[in-house]
């Protein structure tokens, strides 16, 4: 999808709550849900109306949204997170981009793909560690993995390289977004 199909859908409270197509904005718009905040400079026709896709919408009745803090997702980017972006192996702190993760106890030894032995490894630690245990290695782990009881960090993470500038204002600093 092309930036200017895409539409920041806002709670009444004018938080962010989903990125539609400019289809659905436009129906939420006629059917009297939703107020347009901010528009794209293309313009759509009707038989009876003409008018600029929207860019921002925001709901007219607020929108209760249930969230989970007790549940977190089995991802790479929530290991990170638990582990505070440090390598569990040398203790050092790494950008997203130089980090992996690591098995403690390896899939050919029998290890699974959980929060139990799933570690935030660096390249070289990884690499001196290869299919092997920490043991063997010669590696200790700084802290023994663990299933996070609470979201370590909530992130939207947008569809889009560079978001809408008119989205901006809306987008709080708990969103990234990708500045390049």
């Amino acid at each position: 999808m092309c930036d200017m199909e895409q539409t920041l859908l806002l709670n009444a409270s004018y938080e962010p709550l989903r990125i539609v197509h400019w289809q659905k904005a436009i129906t939420l718009w006629c059917q009297g849900k939703v107020e347009v905040i901010s528009v794209y400079d293309r313009e759509i026709r009707a038989v009876s109306f003409t008018m600029r896709l929207p860019s921002v919408i925001r709901l007219l009745r607020y929108v209760r949204v249930k969230r989970r803090l007790d549940y977190v997702p089995f991802s790479r980017a929530n290991i990170y997170a638990r582990d505070e972006y440090t390598c569990q192996y040398c203790g050092e702190p790494f950008p997203m981009t130089e980090l992996t993760f690591d098995h403690v106890v390896p899939v050919a030894q029998g290890g699974r793909k959980d929060w139990e032995n799933i570690v935030t490894c660096c390249i070289t630690c990884n690499r001196e560690k290869g299919g092997r245990t920490p043991a063997e290695a010669g590696l200790r782990l700084i802290r023994a993995p663990r299933r996070p009881v609470s979201t370590p960090a909530i992130r939207i993470t947008i569809g889009l390289r560079n978001a809408p500038d008119s989205w901006r204002d809306y987008l709080y600093w708990h969103i990234e977004l990708d500045d390049s």
